[in-house]
């Protein structure tokens, strides 16, 4: 997708379009009666979750429900960086993300574009004296270090999950919203008005749907920017310092991330648009408000980086919602109500590899081959 979109032009979806596709749509399928275990939400980690189940367990009955379509939420508007750990650092038993996530897309032979060559801090404090950035924004900003990490296309990832899924024998409905969630002896979810029985229900809607989930009022959804540049040249992109296409990051504020994507496009992000109910979200509007003043001050700030960036052109603005929880650490329990209901989310930006690495670790909870971390307990313990 290379045509210039202007911020307002017809078409284009409340959160603006980032510059790739999603190439799945789903079969229409009567809703079943009853299945084993029902994923309630189309990102990367409800996709992660139902190929993975029909992966260990192809004889079992798996259902995934999207509200709307496959990476309608935070998945099909991320940034696509690939960190090696949670937004509040590693924690107990959390294991090595970038490998079980490489592992897991391999296992589902998922192709989109992953590559991991490091991504790089960035700072204006402590610089390395070799920086190959050097940008001013606020000071000046440079490579305090570089830790593992990387990138991925969201819409093959997206698209590539979801047919991992489906080929397996996973039922992904799309545009089925659950109404309701009755957790009596057995979890029933209502779509469309029918009850459809689980086993085991994974809630995988991270900043939507909190109410579902249990987390409204214990965590907070907002809504974050992004841009990405038109095409730059190989000579423009090394003056920048992103000959090495590696991630980056910045390590204080004010916040400031970014990769390089397809045909030499530069993204970057920063801003957060704050909303007192997840429903907010829903109708923001990129175009306007607080959200475009934001996409225009991180285009004003692109462009005062550095001067290969002064003249260029931006071909795409969009936000994405984000969910974060207490002391940034991703959301993963049992949910207060009910014992086979899990809850998967919160990630605080840091999605992409976490998401697909625990969806894949709720499916194996879920069919009892592993225990769920106990992070909140450790967290208390450390207070």
């Amino acid at each position: 997708m290379g045509a210039i979109l202007p911020p307002n032009s017809p078409g284009i979806p409340r959160w603006g379009l980032p510059p790739w596709t999603i190439d799945f749509h789903s079969e229409h399928r009567a809703l079943p009666e009853e299945v084993e275990f029902a994923v309630v939400g189309g990102g990367f980690t409800g996709l992660a979750a139902a190929a993975w189940l029909r992966h260990l367990e192809p004889n079992k009955r798996v259902a995934l429900f999207e509200c709307s379509r496959i990476g309608a939420g935070s998945s099909g508007h991320t940034g696509g960086m690939a960190l090696s750990e949670t937004a509040a650092g590693s924690l107990p038993g959390l294991g090595d993300v970038l490998a079980g996530f490489s592992g897991i897309l391999r296992e589902l032979d998922v192709q989109c574009d992953l590559t991991l060559p490091g991504a790089l801090e960035i700072g204006r404090q402590g610089v390395m004296p070799n920086s190959p950035i050097t940008w001013n924004d606020s000071g000046t900003l440079g490579v305090t270090r570089e830790v593992p990490g990387g990138t991925i296309d969201p819409g093959k990832m997206l698209s590539g999950l979801a047919q991992a899924a489906s080929k397996r024998g996973a039922l992904i409905s799309e545009n089925a919203p659950v109404e309701s969630l009755s957790l009596e002896e057995f979890p029933v979810l209502t779509i469309h008005g029918k009850p459809v029985r689980a086993r085991s229900v994974l809630l995988a809607t991270n900043a939507e749907s909190l109410e579902l989930s249990g987390l409204a009022g214990r965590a907070q959804p907002k809504l974050t920017m992004a841009v990405a540049t038109e095409p730059l040249s190989p000579e423009r992109l090394s003056s920048l310092g992103l000959a090495q296409r590696k991630p980056f990051y910045t390590v204080d504020l004010p916040y400031l991330w970014g990769r390089v994507f397809h045909e030499n496009r530069v993204i970057f992000g920063c801003g957060l648009v704050h909303v007192e109910d997840w429903r907010e979200l829903l109708t923001l509007n990129v175009a306007e408000g607080r959200a475009n003043e934001l996409l225009d001050d991180l285009e004003r700030r692109v462009r005062d980086l550095h001067p290969a960036l002064g003249e260029v052109r931006l071909s795409h603005r969009w936000g994405g919602p984000i969910l974060i929880a207490d002391n940034w650490e991703p959301v993963f329990r049992r949910h207060a109500k009910h014992h086979n209901v899990l809850v998967l989310g919160a990630y605080s930006g840091h999605g992409v590899a976490l998401s697909v690495y625990l969806g894949a670790w709720a499916a194996e909870a879920m069919l009892g081959k592993r225990d769920l971390p106990q992070w909140e307990d450790a967290a208390k313990a450390a207070d």
